[in-house]
C-alpha cells in the first residue's frame, strides 16, 4: 500500500510537471510510446507470476530450477515482444523518425522485465518490503531525472529514457537485495525445457487473459495516435491518468477481504453470498462517489494541475471516469472466479472487452476523436465487467448481484417495519 500510494502521489505530480512542460503534442508522443511498450510487454508475462510464488513455496528442492526456467521463459517472451515492437515501429513510423527512436527506447525496458522473477521470490517468503524498496528507489531516480530534464529544457526522448532508467534501477536493486538476503545463489538457477512446458501448461489461460487486459487498457491511446495524431493522445492521456489513478483502491480492498471470503465459501454459501453482495455494494458506492466528484470538478482539476492547453481533457474525464463503476466491481469478480475455480471466465470476459474496445475505437475515434475513445473505453469496460456476465450461466449470479448494487440506495434506505 505504501508503494502504491507513493507511486500514485509522486507519479501524479511528476506527470503534471512533465505534461505542462511538454504540451499536448509531445506529451502525447511520450504516452503513445509508453502505451505501445506496455502492449508488447505482455509477451513476457507468460501467466507465471502467481504460479511461480506457489511453486517456490510448494517445491523447495526445485527452487533454482523454477526461478531459472521462469527467467528463461520471460526472456524468450520479452525478446520476441521487443523484436515485434521494433518491426511495428519500423513499418509504421519509419526507422529515421523520432517515434521509432522513442519506441525503441521505451521497448528496451522490456528486456529488464524478466527480472521481476525476483519479485516472486520475495513474495514467496513474505519479504515484499524489498520489492517496495526497489520500486521506490527507481521511482525517485526516474522522477528526479524527469524534473531535471524539464529544467534543462530537454526533448521528449529524454523523458522516455527516464522510464528505461527506472527499469534498469529496479533490476539492479532486485539483484542486490536478492544477493544480500537469499540463501539460494544465482549460480544455482537452471533452465529446464521439461519444467518450462509444465509451467506454461498451467499458466497459459492467465497469459491470454493478461494479453486481453493490456489490450483494452492501452489500445485506445495507440489507435488515437493512428487516427488523430499525438496531440489527441496527450489530451486523452491526461484524462485517463486522473481516472485510472484510483484503480488501486478496489484492488487493495478486495485483497484484504479475500481470505475471509475463502473461509466463508467453505463454511456457508448463504453467508458468502451476503458478504460478497456487501463487498460489491461498498465498491460501487466508492466508485460512484469518486466519479461524481471528478465529474463535477473535472474542469477545475484540469485547469489547476495541467493548464489551459489540456482543457479538452475535462470533457474526456467526465466520460472516462464512469468506467470506475465497473472496474471497481470487477476487482471483486476477479476474486470470485478464483474462489469458484472459474478462471476461464476471466479469459472470456477480458477477451470480449478487448474486442469491443478495438471495434468501437475503430468506428468512434474517426467520428468523435478523443470523446469517441472515452466512450469506447466506458462501453467496453461495462461489457467486459458487467453485461458479459449475464451471458454465462455460471457467472449470472454475480451479474444479478452487481445489478442489485446499482440500486443500493433503495435497498439500504427503505423504511423498516417496526
Amino acid at each position: 500500500m505504501g508503494d502504491k500510494v507513493a507511486t500514485l502521489v509522486v507519479g501524479f505530480f511528476v506527470t503534471v510537471f512533465v505534461a505542462r512542460y511538454l504540451g499536448p503534442d509531445d506529451f502525447g508522443l511520450y504516452s503513445y510510446a509508453i502505451s505501445v511498450a506496455a502492449i508488447f510487454s505482455v509477451a513476457g508475462h507468460m501467466g507465471l507470476s502467481g504460479l511461480v510464488v506457489r511453486e517456490i513455496v510448494k517445491k523447495p528442492d526445485d527452487r533454482g530450477e523454477t526461478l531459472g526456467t521462469t527467467l528463461g521463459l520471460k526472456f524468450i517472451g520479452m525478446g520476441a515482444g521487443y523484436g515485434v515492437l521494433l518491426v511495428y515501429a519500423a513499418l509504421y513510423e519509419g526507422i529515421s523518425s523520432q517515434e521509432f527512436i522513442m519506441l525503441a527506447i521505451a521497448g528496451a525496458a522490456l528486456l529488464f522485465s524478466p527480472f521481476q522473477v525476483f519479485d516472486s521470490w520475495f513474495q514467496a517468503f513474505v519479504q515484499a518490503k524489498y520489492v517496495t524498496y526497489a520500486s521506490l528507489i527507481a521511482l525517485a531516480v526516474s522522477s528526479g531525472l524527469k524534473i531535471a530534464f524539464v529544467f534543462m529544457g530537454a526533448g521528449v526522448i529524454y523523458f522516455v529514457s527516464a522510464n528505461l532508467a527506472q527499469a534498469v534501477i529496479v533490476f539492479l536493486a532486485f539483484v542486490f537485495f536478492y544477493k544480500v538476503t537469499s540463501p539460494l545463489r544465482l549460480s544455482e538457477w537452471s533452465f529446464s525445457w521439461v519444467r518450462a512446458k509444465e509451467l506454461f501448461s498451467q499458466g497459459w489461460l492467465v497469459f491470454l487473459g493478461s494479453i486481453f487486459a493490456v489490450v483494452y487498457l492501452k489500445v485506445d491511446q495507440v489507435m488515437l495516435k493512428w487516427f488523430e495524431g499525438s496531440s489527441s493522445v496527450g489530451i486523452y492521456a491526461v484524462a485517463a491518468q486522473l481516472s485510472e489513478a484510483w484503480y488501486f483502491v478496489p484492488a487493495a480492498i478486495v485483497t484484504s477481504f479475500f481470505p475471509k471470503l475463502i473461509k466463508l465459501r467453505a463454511q456457508s454459501r448463504q453467508d458468502f453470498d451476503k458478504r460478497f453482495q456487501q463487498l460489491l455494494d461498498l465498491l460501487f458506492v466508492l466508485a460512484l462517489a469518486m466519479a461524481l466528484v471528478m465529474t463535477l470538478a473535472s474542469e477545475y482539476i484540469i485547469l489547476l494541475f495541467f493548464g489551459e492547453h489540456y482543457l479538452e481533457s475535462a470533457g474526456v474525464l467526465v466520460i472516462h471516469v464512469w468506467a470506475a463503476l465497473f472496474i471497481f466491481m470487477r476487482a471483486a469478480f476477479s476474486k470470485w472466479i478464483l474462489i469458484e475455480n472459474f478462471l476461464v471466465f476471466s479469459l472470456l470476459t477480458q477477451g470480449a472487452g478487448a474486442l469491443v474496445n478495438v471495434v468501437l475505437n475503430y468506428y468512434l475515434i474517426p467520428e468523435f476523436g478523443v470523446t469517441g475513445a472515452a466512450y469506447a473505453t466506458l462501453i467496453s469496460y461495462a461489457f467486459a465487467s458487467f453485461f458479459s456476465l449475464a451471458i454465462y450461466r455460471q457467472t449470472r449470479p454475480v451479474f444479478f448481484m452487481m445489478t442489485k448494487s446499482f440500486f443500493f440506495a433503495f435497498r439500504y434506505l427503505k423504511p423498516r417495519a417496526i
